[in-house]
């Protein structure tokens, strides 16, 4: 008896896929903007610009909408909005620390990896209602 693994991986390796782009433009802006800025407004503007990407990628290539797309989008910014929170409070957290504050590349990861379950898991639903 084999298992059937690949239908509920492909959704996810294609969500990571995306996430690899919006991450990638996430980062790279955070540490741009954190030389200049101080790391939570760097983090509000280069995670929102990423999440516009992000939707654009999921909307097209990942999830197959059940919704229309102008509630899959108000959905989507909602839960982003809440990510944007999470991320934020998290970057905040993390910069207290004073064995982090000086490593904001390891943040940054740290809080990626965080939020991108609660990324998956929020987009399925606000794309496919499940």
């Amino acid at each position: 008896m084999a298992l059937n693994w690949r239908p509920s991986l492909i959704p996810k390796l294609k969500f990571a896929g995306s996430g690899v782009i919006a991450t990638s433009i996430d980062y790279g802006l955070y540490m741009v903007l954190v030389q200049s800025l101080e790391p939570v407004s760097s983090n509000i503007i280069s995670y929102s610009l990423a999440v516009m990407v992000n939707f654009l990628l999921q909307k097209r290539f990942i999830f197959t909408p059940k919704r229309k797309t102008s509630h899959a989008f108000a959905l989507s910014i909602a839960f982003s909005l809440a990510g944007l929170l999470l991320s934020t409070l998290l970057i905040y957290g993390f910069n207290e620390i004073r064995l982090f504050d000086s490593n904001q590349y390891l943040i940054k990861l740290i809080v990626t990896g965080i939020v991108f379950f609660y990324n998956y898991y929020t987009k399925r639903f606000a794309f496919e209602n499940r």
